[in-house]
């Protein structure tokens, strides 16, 4: 079976080597929607797509990291569902937080993809190989990644995310032929 999706040459390989993936969440994996119960409780909707995604990049070698400025129950909930064992949260500065992480994995910002949407997002992306956005991104946001999803955050732009790098690693057609056997 052969893939229907295609991205330039040029954008994949500048996705090539990818070895870690930062994940924002508000505005990447949800909406940006900021949802409390009467109880004041946070409360936060995901995509099933983007979450398939996550686990296809865990299951390759692609290490998903979530770093983010909130923190949610709900949250931590899903993460744990999607198997992320490396995950900061009520995060001020991300840099720091990006930066342990590669230090404890002993990883590079040349093996680093992240996906973001605002401002906070911003020093991480340009210090990655590959950068992406959904298109409900800040504006200053989406005129310096590489990439801006078609799909919406909380609407499946982590799974196209996904999907673009396990392409570029040589990945995707054997997945997708494994799931249509």
């Amino acid at each position: 079976m052969q893939p229907i999706l295609t991205y330039p040459p040029e954008l994949l390989l500048k996705a090539q080597g990818i070895r870690l993936a930062f994940f924002d969440v508000d505005g990447v994996l949800t909406d940006g929607g900021l949802y409390f119960s009467a109880s004041g409780e946070s409360i936060k909707r995901f995509h099933v797509l983007d979450g398939h995604g996550i686990k296809l990049l865990q299951k390759f070698g692609i290490t998903p990291v979530v770093i983010t400025g909130r923190d949610a129950k709900a949250l931590r909930v899903r993460l744990k569902a999607l198997g992320i064992v490396h995950a900061y949260f009520g995060v001020d500065d991300k840099l720091a937080a990006a930066q342990a992480s590669l230090d404890k994995l002993q990883l590079g910002w040349e093996q680093v993809a992240v996906i973001g949407d605002d401002w906070p997002d911003l020093a991480l992306m340009q210090r990655c190989r590959f950068s992406a956005a959904p298109p409900n991104a800040h504006d200053e946001v989406l005129a310096r990644v590489d990439h801006v999803t078609r799909r919406a955050g909380g609407h499946g732009a982590a799974r196209e995310f996904c999907d673009l790098l396990l392409i570029a690693a040589g990945r995707y057609a054997r997945l997708l032929e494994q799931a249509c056997a």
